[in-house]
């Protein structure tokens, strides 16, 4: 296929980012981590963000190919020395308050074969460092946004039946505008009628305050607790002045934090997990008393482990996001092999941290303060995806009653 118009659409895509996504105001910052094959669709970014207002564009750029040959030819001394004045750059834009976009277009499998090991030392001693920018992030203190843009790698894993790379990017790059509602005639509109239908699903859930959600499904028999006084998020958010963003282009979820002391039974994953630079098929947890105490899975299980053994807190939950399986993503049938696609066509969950805003006047807690409510700690935060058109999930009130949140993989409200 050849887009029509593709540099239109990609200018459309660009607007969307900086004026509904991260929200540009006057005399704002803005930061761009992205991809150097991305660098026509972050130009059109850097143009619209000053046209927006913004004060000043910082751009971030990474390379898979340097990043293997960094793996390949580094020691892991050398991998986990993070430099201070990256620290120090990464502290800035926080102090700046600069809104982030995360342009993500990476080849999912950029890593295969690299010691896993050595990936997760190297993995825990940069989120060791951007400490603070983590828990900025998660807290909203900043505006941020994770969108993607298509890679030629990425694409020819997504679309392989076609035949050639042109096919392949133009075929990535449509899933992409149909997902984010680029081709509406005013995407920023179709963006506010669906943050609309979502946060109504999340008003429900908020007012019921369950004590736990049930999940059943093949392989998946779970007992997952929520914390007093939760918040479900659905795509909206608020930084810190109040200003509203959108943190995932595309998005579908409704999602709060568990309480990671109180999650029982085991659940299988329904998709694969693109895990730093590796590809995680068919994985299996078990769960006991809020850890996990057995995991399997069928490719890339090395790497999963190195995982849960990479942090404390690593080995809990920090996220339920709920996606009806007739979701747009879900229905086109396509398997993304990018976290960001992915759980927006499916029910997910996602070990390690939680976000601070999942529980009220949680922004303002202490670290151990959110910890004490049931909000899991650690220094990482990986989605998996486990719903399916066979899960069922059943809201637990404090009174012991059982309400239908699913159905067959869809809303049952």
């Amino acid at each position: 296929m050849v887009l029509e118009n593709f540099n239109q659409l990609l200018t459309k895509y660009a607007r969307l980012l900086i004026q509904k996504g991260i929200n540009v105001q006057k005399d704002d910052y803005v930061q761009i981590n992205t991809d150097l094959e991305q660098a026509p669709l972050v130009r059109i970014l850097i143009k619209e963000a000053y046209e927006a207002g913004a004060k000043k564009v910082f751009v971030n750029w990474t390379d898979d190919q340097l990043s293997r040959l960094g793996y390949e030819y580094q020691s892991v001394d050398t991998l986990t020395d993070i430099p201070q004045y990256k620290i120090d750059e990464a502290n800035d834009m926080i102090t700046k308050r600069a809104k982030r976009i995360a342009l993500r277009s990476s080849n999912p499998n950029a890593l295969k074969g690299i010691d896993a090991s050595k990936i997760s030392a190297a993995q825990k001693a940069s989120a060791e460092a951007m400490h603070d920018v983590r828990i900025a992030t998660q807290a909203n203190v900043v505006s941020w946004l994770v969108a993607a843009g298509a890679g030629e790698e990425w694409a020819k894993l997504v679309f392989s039946d076609l035949e050639t790379t042109e096919e392949k990017v133009d075929a990535l790059w449509d899933q992409i505008f149909k997902t984010t509602r680029v081709y509406e005639e005013d995407p920023v509109a179709a963006w506010d009628e669906h943050e609309s239908r979502l946060q109504e699903k999340a008003s429900f859930l908020n007012e019921k305050q369950f004590k736990a959600l049930h999940y059943t499904a093949p392989g998946t028999d779970i007992t997952i607790g929520l914390p007093l006084n939760h918040i479900w998020e659905s795509a909206g958010s608020l930084n810190e002045k109040g200003e509203v963003f959108v943190a995932n282009m595309p998005t579908e979820e409704v999602f709060t934090a568990p309480d990671f002391r109180h999650i029982d039974g085991v659940i299988s994953s329904t998709k694969p997990l693109s895990y730093g630079g590796v590809l995680i098929e068919d994985m299996v947890f078990e769960f006991k008393d809020g850890q996990v105490v057995k995991a399997s899975a069928a490719e890339g299980e090395e790497t999963l482990l190195q995982l849960l053994d990479s942090n404390d807190g690593a080995r809990s939950l920090g996220e339920v996001a709920l996606v009806a399986h007739q979701s747009p993503i879900s229905q086109s049938g396509i398997i993304f092999y990018n976290t960001l696609f992915d759980e927006n066509a499916s029910n997910h969950l996602a070990l390690g941290s939680a976000y601070a805003t999942s529980v009220q006047n949680g922004t303002k807690m202490t670290q151990d303060e959110l910890k004490e409510a049931g909000l899991n700690r650690s220094t990482t935060h990986v989605d998996f995806m486990v719903g399916s058109a066979e899960m069922n999930i059943d809201g637990i009130t404090h009174d012991g009653e059982v309400v239908p949140v699913f159905r067959n993989g869809e809303w049952a409200f």
